[in-house]
């Protein structure tokens, strides 16, 4: 075998080392995007916990504001039961809209604010809407970098030999609600 015939056989075992090496990293970012989407559903379960205290504490004070109440809770259930990226990012609207409308009650009511366990309460859900932005934007960060893989010429070709396909971002639709929920008083 000539000198053409072992770089013709180098140039194989190149291409073949590089598909491999890139699948492998395609495979290291779907499993980052996973791990990062199990991050944000963590956040929002921490969320989704304190709310029924958080609408119980301001029950006691503001009885009359039912219609509110039920938001919330529609809003959490809908937070609860979403099952794709899409979905959660409407019910997190709802969410972030419905919890809007609860502190603003609460803002009626200044014995309730003063209490211990309302006080502790927007606390924890202050600090839990902080690690829900980090986390989503974790999530994205690892979408992006997915993404430009597997849209990058020549990765793509492994990538769409491999099935792998794009992921959808975790996008706040509505303009207001892209802050965090504002819980100062």
């Amino acid at each position: 075998m000539g000198a053409a015939g072992w770089a013709v056989i180098a140039v194989v075992v190149l291409v073949v080392l590089w598909a491999i090496v890139t699948f492998n990293r395609m495979i290291v970012l779907r499993n980052r995007i996973d791990n990062a989407w199990s991050q944000v559903d963590v956040q929002l379960r921490r969320r989704y916990d304190l709310i029924p205290n958080l609408v119980e504490t301001v029950k006691g004070y503001a009885a009359h504001e039912r219609e509110t109440f039920e938001a919330v809770t529609k809003a959490r259930q809908a937070g609860i039961d979403a099952r794709t990226v899409q979905d959660q990012a409407a019910a997190e609207n709802m969410i972030s809209q419905a919890l809007r409308r609860l502190f603003a009650v609460a803002e009626a009511y200044p014995q309730l604010r003063a209490t211990e366990n309302f006080m502790q309460l927007q606390e924890e859900l202050s600090g839990t809407e902080s690690k829900i932005a980090y986390a989503r934007q974790f999530y994205n960060d690892s979408v992006l970098g997915y993404h430009n893989l597997i849209q990058s010429f020549p990765a793509r070709i492994i990538g769409n030999m491999g099935g792998f396909k794009p992921r959808e971002y975790f996008e706040v639709e509505e303009p207001e609600a892209r802050g965090p929920v504002k819980v100062q008083f």
